[in-house]
């Protein structure tokens, strides 16, 4: 009777155990990744004025993930988003550019704060003066919902070369954080080209090779007057936004790190918003398949961007390379001196 007894109190033992093991793992499993033992995220006053501070639960800050995402598809009622205190806010940062500099990336990996929503697509409502004449609430309208805690960004890379941007964003908000990301003149010019290059093979059209364009074959000097070129003057463009906006409301991301080394850039943007800092290793795995970084949300949730990134380049005349970095140089060296940043390009 007593050795029943015993076997009957172990069994019950070993499934009590059971359960506390099983709901120790879900609730790990349940808390997710982003700064699990974190219980509040405190955003305080990030873009000047009173510097009031607000703490938000983590976790309802996360909670965007789930909510958002069905009210953009639909599947949640006006009524639920007001009950949640959701709005369209005006971005208080904005990436300006630079086009294939890695501006979906940064703004794909910023959105795994949990403080960042992000516009999924590009507005082009300061550059595009058909946009920008249906008025400041048009574009509001296409600003994502988000908690009135929480920063909206958006992304418009050709924001960064066209002439008119900088005093249609000064006049929406003076104080506004810009960010630029930027690579390698000579690597982005390339890659700029590539992108094109593809778009006219898939509509079966020809197209001249990057030295030509690149190479005014009358003077053999670099052709100023192609765009991709054009673009990669970084110091030129930035000058005519000095003209409204401090430097020290700008941040240069180091887009050629952002694809080898892409933490400490981040970091160093949390840093620039007054961001509590919350995006880890955890939330960045090399996919070796891809070659690039990968994001991961949670547990759950992973994603990688779209398979059109990190296009092979086509060869390119070392000579016409040479001759693209030395014109660079100077406006390269230019551009370190006033933004306070050098980069390591040749």
């Amino acid at each position: 009777m007593l050795f029943k007894q015993q076997a009957w109190l172990r069994q019950k033992l070993l499934v009590l155990g059971s359960l506390a093991v099983g709901s120790l793992l879900y609730l790990v499993a349940r808390v997710g990744s982003l700064d699990r033992l974190q219980p509040l995220c405190p955003v305080e006053g990030r873009f000047g004025g009173a510097r009031s501070q607000v703490e938000l639960p983590l976790r309802a800050l996360q909670f965007k993930r789930g909510l958002l995402h069905e009210f953009r598809k639909g599947n949640t009622s006006k009524e639920q988003v007001r009950l949640h205190d959701l709005v369209q806010q005006l971005p208080k940062a904005i990436i300006i550019g630079v086009r294939k500099g890695g501006t979906r990336a940064l703004l794909e990996m910023l959105n795994l704060h949990p403080a960042v929503v992000k516009a999924s697509q590009e507005i082009h409502f300061f550059d595009n003066d058909e946009n920008y004449a249906k008025g400041i609430e048009w574009y509001r309208k296409k600003m994502p919902f988000s908690y009135p805690q929480q920063i909206t960004i958006e992304k418009s890379p050709a924001y960064f070369i066209t002439e008119e941007v900088p005093e249609r964003i000064y006049k929406m908000n003076s104080s506004i954080k810009l960010l630029i990301i930027v690579r390698e003149p000579t690597t982005r010019a390339i890659s700029d080209y590539t992108q094109v290059l593809e778009g006219k093979e898939r509509k079966n059209k020809t197209y001249y090779k990057f030295e030509k364009l690149a190479i005014d074959p009358n003077t053999c000097e670099v052709n100023t007057k192609y765009k991709a070129v054009r673009t990669s003057i970084y110091t030129k463009h930035l000058e005519r936004w000095l003209k409204y906006f401090p430097i020290e409301q700008f941040h240069i991301v180091d887009g050629d790190r952002l694809i080898t080394e892409p933490l400490p850039e981040l970091q160093l943007v949390e840093k620039f918003l007054n961001l509590p800092p919350r995006i880890s290793q955890y939330n960045l795995y090399f996919n070796a398949t891809r070659g690039f970084y990968c994001l991961r949300f949670n547990i759950i949730f992973n994603k990688c961007l779209a398979g059109s990134k990190g296009r092979i380049h086509p060869e390119v005349d070392p000579s016409v390379i040479t001759k693209l970095r030395k014109f660079f140089h100077p406006f390269n060296q230019k551009f370190y001196q006033i933004t306070g940043r050098t980069l390591n390009w040749p």
